[in-house]
């Protein structure tokens, strides 16, 4: 049998139809993808769009006034997103087999207290939970999982565990609708509950295992992994798709200019992209769009933005992870054009498939692009760093637009600036080289 070698994801690895050391049962790895798909499909009790379908029933039964319901909110995507760096240094720590089914234990109490909201401190406490728990941990444990158990192939897996969040964006709000029309909104707060604990809790105890290495294998299936040559290790090949075999500290990645660079993409998407879907029923409406095909334009959003998952994911594993990052940006530039100056009514269907080409780069290459620059020694602490800086610029998405109608009449302002935003951050991205982990100072 013949065997040869070439670079792949910054190692050698052999190559041939029938390959050495490749495994004949099923890699384990992608019962992980389906662990975290499921995962980020559960994630939805603590995400804006299951959350929305709550807004208006909650609020009338506890007859609390929009300033107070959207504080408390508020407050807990705040304090998830300044939680989300000390959540990875804790997956990185005790991994995701022991803190999946604590956090799934932990969400569905969140969602049980919902169920018992009967003043407003109690609605800061409980929308803590399932903000914290949902939207930040869940979802952060279960990408870590997958880019433990993948390297070469990381980019499709991601994709494919992302597929998770995709369905539950287009399914859950139907079904909280559904539920809370039937049975009230407290009985949807306690069926949630209990299918977050019987889907997550024994499944991620019994299935779950942190690493490859824990079963005597190697990311994406290989039993064995050859050695590449000295200095080849890590090195950027020349399609400039990358995998780090070396981990760095969060402290040096923080000192990286590669990082700030890559940064700039999470944090541009968290603003601009949550101010535009936040008002688009306006935004829309000042083109002629009714209130119903304005929200009609989200479910294309999200069926294009999971119909992309496989190209998108695909891409990410053959392609440099800047270009990628640089092309979300730029279709964020556009679709943001397109809402000033949008010339025909029917433009709003570009609208929608541009928002969700954005949205398939950024669950593939804009999740795995800390690891595979990074490590996996602390790829949750890095994570939870560029995850913590994408939530806080969402929780300030829909303000520059309110401000801009309120003072000046019009979303023009804001609107100009929200263009302006990922223009700068795809030229940004564009110059974010393979980052190089500085050499360790020499032991006096």
């Amino acid at each position: 049998m013949q065997t040869t070698q070439t670079r792949s994801a910054g190692s050698l690895v052999p190559v041939a139809d029938d390959v050495p050391g490749k495994p004949r049962r099923m890699f384990p790895g992608w019962t992980m993808v389906g662990v975290a798909a499921a995962g980020q499909y559960l994630s939805a009790p603590g995400q804006s769009y299951s959350v929305a379908a709550f807004k208006d029933p909650m609020r009338s039964g506890l007859g609390l006034s929009e300033t107070d319901y959207s504080l408390a909110y508020g407050f807990a995507t705040v304090l998830s997103a300044c939680l989300l760096p000390v959540i990875g240094r804790l997956v990185d720590r005790l991994g995701a087999r022991v803190m999946l089914p604590m956090i799934a234990t932990g969400l569905g109490c969140g969602c049980f207290l919902m169920s018992t909201v009967d003043s407003l401190g109690s609605l800061y406490l409980s929308f803590s939970l399932v903000r914290c728990l949902g939207q930040g941990a869940l979802s952060l444990a279960s990408v870590w999982l997958v880019g433990e158990w993948f390297e070469r192939r990381r980019g499709m897996a991601t994709a494919v565990a992302g597929l998770g969040g995709g369905l539950s964006v287009m399914t859950v709000p139907l079904i909280n609708n559904w539920l809370i029309m039937h049975y009230g909104w407290e009985s949807a707060w306690v069926v949630l509950a209990l299918v977050v604990w019987a889907v997550l809790i024994i499944p991620a105890v019994l299935i779950v295992r942190n690493r490859p290495e824990d079963l005597g294998l190697q990311p994406d299936g290989w039993e064995t992994l050859p050695q590449a040559a000295d200095g080849e290790v890590g090195e950027e090949d020349s399609s400039e798709t990358y995998v780090s075999v070396e981990s760095w500290t969060p402290g040096e990645v923080l000192r990286d200019a590669t990082f700030w660079k890559l940064l700039s993409v999470p944090a541009t998407a968290g603003l601009v992209g949550t101010g535009l879907v936040f008002h688009q029923v306006a935004l829309l409406g000042q083109h002629g769009l009714s209130s119903m095909s304005a929200l009609g334009m989200m479910t294309i959003q999200a069926g294009f933005a999971t119909l992309m998952t496989f190209p998108a994911g695909w891409a990410t594993d053959r392609i440099g992870s800047r270009y990628l990052l640089a092309a979300a940006m730029s279709a964020l530039a556009v679709a943001n054009l397109l809402v000033l100056i949008m010339p025909a009514a029917w433009m709003a269907v570009v609208y929608a498939l541009l928002l969700g080409f954005h949205g398939s780069i950024m669950r593939s290459t804009a999740t795995v692009v800390w690891i595979n620059y990074y490590g996996r020694a602390h790829q949750g602490a890095v994570r939870g760093v560029a995850w913590s800086a994408m939530i806080l610029a969402s929780s300030l998405g829909p303000l520059p637009l309110a401000l801009s109608i309120d003072y000046w009449g019009s979303y023009t302002p804001a609107l100009t600036v929200f263009l302006i935003l990922p223009v700068c951050s795809a030229a940004i991205v564009w110059t974010a080289r393979t980052p190089k982990r500085p050499a360790p100072a020499a032991a006096e």
